[in-house]
């Protein structure tokens, strides 16, 4: 009596995990080579600027960059964690100008310690992004609808708290050394800000369970939550984080000029979102590179530095923003095709 053969189970198990994370490296190698371009085009519109003006490399010049790129950096790293989830966060411009406003308000108008008055600068961006994630993780809102609500409401808000005019913080003695002073000479201190914030913002997407969850839900937010988590809280968290970068701008935005503008704002959040993208930082979710980030707000700085040192007009200064975003969205829709 013959007793049949049968075939070991592990004899096709061998070769599965190197075909298994191929995808996963090919992703990251996209994603490294997307911080490559990125780069390399940040040093090809700086080299055209240098030999089209002579006035783009003068160490003042070249200080001005780096402080417009701080604010609208800052303004970029909380709304990396959002872009990371596949939300959006359009109120970043505004809520940043009314954290400027209520930092006047506080500090000028009500006469409170330095330090109150930049933390109470900062928990009403904390207070901003926690409205936009309610109603992006409880209302079920879009997050396009919450936060463009919350940018015009922050807008509004703005204007009405500043009766439309400046607050200006003469009479308070420091504030302007937030930004403008150097701790390193020849440095302003928002770059140094900025930086700083930057390793922070990477520390979080990397090692903690903030970022963490926010590329999960993100890559796939109904998988995330059969895995036991709860998106709703984490979505809140997120956005609150988010939220805390934006008070940190506003902070810093008042301090450069040493006034609260409440006219400020709109249109920035499109360079913000913009640098998030040049950066690598996938549109769809899933995919977040702090450090991709920090040069594609250089790259936007750069650029619209070198458009008015070469006294292109502001209308044809927006036009060339614009070119970029849509560049930007079409090379992460490009991306997101050959990763599928």
């Amino acid at each position: 009596m013959t007793t049949p053969s049968t075939t070991p189970s592990t004899t096709t198990t061998g070769p599965a995990p190197k075909r298994a994370t191929r995808p996963i490296n090919r992703v990251g190698n996209r994603q490294q080579l997307q911080q490559v371009l990125a780069f390399a085009g940040l040093v090809v519109i700086f080299a055209f600027f240098s030999f089209a003006s002579p006035y783009f490399l003068d160490w003042a010049n070249v200080k001005g960059i780096l402080l417009a790129t701080a604010v609208t950096g800052i303004m970029a790293l909380g709304a990396t964690f959002v872009i990371a989830t596949g939300g959006i966060d359009l109120s970043v411009g505004t809520g940043m100008t009314l954290c400027s406003v209520m930092t006047g308000v506080f500090l000028a108008n009500l006469g409170l310690p330095l330090v109150v008055g930049v933390l109470g600068g900062l928990a009403i961006g904390a207070l901003i992004g926690l409205l936009n994630g309610l109603n992006v993780s409880y209302l079920r809102l879009p997050p396009f609808i919450a936060t463009l609500a919350m940018m015009m409401v922050a807008q509004g808000l703005s204007l009405v708290i500043s009766g439309t005019k400046p607050i200006y913080f003469s009479e308070v003695g420091g504030f302007d050394q937030l930004a403008a002073g150097e701790l390193v000479p020849g440095l302003p201190n928002a770059v140094l800000i900025f930086f700083v914030a930057a390793v922070i913002a990477g520390v979080t997407l990397s090692k903690t369970l903030t970022g963490r969850y926010a590329l999960s839900i993100g890559s796939n937010e109904e998988a995330t939550a059969i895995s036991g988590v709860d998106v709703r809280r984490w979505k809140v968290v997120i956005y609150t984080v988010a939220g805390l970068f934006t008070g940190l701008a506003g902070v810093v935005m008042a301090s450069r000029l040493n006034s609260a503008q409440p006219g400020l704002g709109l249109g920035y959040e499109l360079e913000a979102i913009a640098a998030v993208v040049i950066g690598g930082t996938s549109l769809r979710g899933g995919k977040a590179t702090i450090l991709g980030t920090v040069i594609g707000a250089l790259i936007m700085a750069t650029l619209t530095n070198g458009l008015r040192i070469m006294s292109i007009p502001q209308e044809w200064q927006k036009v060339a923003v614009g070119i970029v975003i849509v560049l930007a969205v079409y090379a992460d829709m490009l991306r997101r095709g050959k990763e599928a």
